[in-house]
């Protein structure tokens, strides 16, 4: 997208790009040096960083192996009303601090990875159905080193299946999420978790790889998904009762929202909202 390479370099302000209603076949790559970048797109669904109403989607089908659909790198990015689609690795959050409001995810394996720091807020993550006897994780989150500030928090997400799983909901096993590296982190909080979600609720990487040394989490999550017993016996699992446990996860602390989602002009939540 030419555009793109026309945006002017380390800018302090705003620089707004219209995208056209369209399909675009074409590999669009935002360099570091190009600073707060805005697109808009004239569809009805939509993404950014600030992204705004836009699609991303990886055709290659569940055959296809891992196929990314959208990739980002950018600190202090923002994608609202975004729809990111694909099978396995449909969205590779790769790092820095990112914020996902009223997005749609699909996808099989590891359909969200990557080392990022980030927040997702009312998502609706979408499990498709992939190849025979192949089960669903929605996330991979690839956190390496102890100590570091990253991790994945999903907060007021809708956990459901996509139309192509619905017939096969109770012979495919979906789960949460598995530890791409040694300090992955995961909570989910605040979601409807549908009857997708196998009982277990958690997958290990090679059946035990990396189950002492990782950090997964849910608190106060509802619906047919959200029955607790089950649930992996790992030691480091956590079943929180207390919004104080969870505090650290939530936009204010995690990304450090207060100090610049504002800015943005996307809604959002710092804390727990009236659901503490």
């Amino acid at each position: 997208m030419e555009v793109v390479h026309a945006a002017p370099s380390s800018s302090e302000k705003r620089y707004v790009i219209f995208i056209k209603r369209g399909v675009y076949m074409e590999n669009v790559e935002v360099e570091f040096d190009k600073k707060n970048l805005m697109m808009i797109g004239e569809g009805v669904m939509g993404g950014g960083f600030i992204a705004r109403d836009m699609s991303f989607r990886n055709t290659a089908g569940p055959m296809g192996e891992q196929a990314v659909a959208l990739k980002s790198l950018s600190d202090f990015s923002v994608f609202y009303r975004c729809g990111i689609f694909g099978y396995q690795d449909s969205l590779y959050a790769h790092s820095n601090r990112q914020f996902y409001r009223d997005c749609k995810i699909s996808g099989t394996m590891d359909f969200i990875f990557g080392y990022a720091i980030a927040v997702f807020q009312n998502c609706k993550l979408l499990v498709k159905n992939g190849l025979p006897k192949q089960s669903n994780t929605i996330t991979a989150q690839g956190g390496k080193v102890n100590g570091d500030l990253t991790g994945f928090s999903f907060q007021f997400c809708n956990i459901s299946a996509d139309f192509d799983l619905l017939p096969f909901v109770k012979s495919t096993s979906t789960f949460f999420g598995r530890p791409w590296q040694s300090y992955s982190t995961t909570i989910f909080m605040q979601s409807y978790l549908s009857d997708v979600l196998s009982p277990k609720g958690w997958l290990g990487w090679n059946k035990s790889q990396y189950l002492d040394t990782l950090y997964y989490a849910e608190y106060k999550n509802y619906g047919p998904g959200a029955k607790i017993q089950g649930r992996v016996k790992w030691k480091q699992y956590h079943i929180l009762n207390d919004y104080r446990q969870t505090n650290n996860f939530t936009a204010a602390h995690f990304i450090l929202g207060n100090l610049w989602l504002s800015s943005t002009g996307v809604p959002f939540t710092l804390g727990f909202g009236s659901h503490t």
